[in-house]
């Protein structure tokens, strides 16, 4: 599974279990499923594409998962979250998209893939010096995160710092580690970290983060502050959990958003596919039905963002797929 799950996030207590950066279960094998709801209208069928395109989650089903940096408090001096918000104000989520598919795609390394954003977006110009000394950077065990940590290795170099990028895994190895210093900055996801620090610190935690990103940062950096963590400024790109179409099949029956979904293919034909989980969790099917109002004809229980629901979108099995909103597949050429 993809280490950067985002299926549970707002379930009560499920963040204690899961940790988010774990899997949310192993990838089903391939078939389609009896459907949880009956779906009456005709719906629409799958339709074969290269090109893959994210519907606009326009009533805000997901969570707040903008990409901020996650420093350990006592690292985290002036000059340091001043070189580390340089990143947050240049990466979009369509920059991301882009970083992702240099590495995914094209197959180049994530520090070769950083170095050339940083070249193209000016990110060391005009940083200042600060104190100084060694800064480790985590990163978790998937590539986004391991480009993300490679830009912070750029800016902090040029803020003089000595920096060195280690991959650690999942949250549940790299927070500790990050809490007590033995690593300083790790890049993050807004929703998800405040999730995960809300269920270490709270028995019976209620949800804190919201599509909003403004409160959804304020109570992470709440729940920070009680952790030995701070936080740099929050960028606008996003990696969430997204409902993806081909290019083709959205121009056939004219979705843009995930309500033309529902409101133009809610029927037997249609075919969502994801991880077997999708059918539980909250922001997956069952958000689909309670927010918009889809039906489907039928669930295949593919992957996570995988290879199987994108090969499923592409060969025309599958009418729209679970796959994250960062994913290098939606970049075009």
């Amino acid at each position: 599974m993809r280490a950067r799950t985002r299926l549970a996030i707002g379930a009560v207590g499920a963040l204690a279990a899961a940790g988010l950066l774990t899997g949310c279960g192993d990838a089903g094998s391939s078939g389609t499923e009896a459907p949880q709801q009956e779906a009456s209208g005709a719906g629409c069928a799958p339709v074969a594409g290269d090109q893959l395109v994210a519907l606009e989650d326009d009533k805000n089903l997901q969570n707040a998962d903008n990409i901020l940096p996650a420093v350990n408090a006592e690292a985290a001096d002036p000059q340091l979250i001043a070189a580390l918000d340089k990143v947050s104000t240049a990466l979009d989520t369509e920059k991301l998209i882009q970083l992702n598919k240099a590495v995914d795609v094209d197959r180049k390394s994530s520090k070769v893939a950083a170095e050339e954003f940083a070249g193209g977006n000016g990110l060391t110009n005009g940083i200042a010096k600060g104190p100084g000394g060694k800064i480790v950077v985590g990163a978790g065990n998937f590539a986004e995160s391991q480009t993300l940590g490679e830009l912070y290795r750029i800016v902090l170099t040029e803020a003089g710092y000595d920096v060195t990028v280690q991959t650690i895994g999942n949250r549940e190895l790299y927070e500790p580690a990050l809490a007590k210093g033995e690593i300083q900055v790790v890049p993050e996801y807004a929703a998800t970290m405040a999730e995960f620090l809300n269920a270490k610190l709270n028995k019976d935690a209620q949800p804190v983060s919201s599509p909003e990103v403004e409160k959804t940062v304020e109570a992470l950096k709440g729940l920070g502050e009680r952790n030995g963590l701070t936080f740099g400024a929050a960028s606008a790109a996003q990696n969430q959990n997204a409902f993806a179409v081909t290019q083709a099949f959205a121009d056939k029956y004219g979705v843009r958003t995930l309500s033309d979904l529902a409101d133009k293919c809610s029927g037997n034909a249609t075919v969502l596919g994801g991880p077997p989980e999708c059918q539980e969790r909250p922001f997956c099917k069952p958000g689909l039905e309670k927010t918009y109002g889809l039906a489907v004809g039928s669930f295949s229980s593919l992957d996570q963002g995988g290879p199987l629901t994108k090969t499923g979108l592409r060969t025309g099995t599958i009418s729209v797929g679970l796959i994250f909103s960062s994913d290098g597949a939606y970049a075009q050429g």
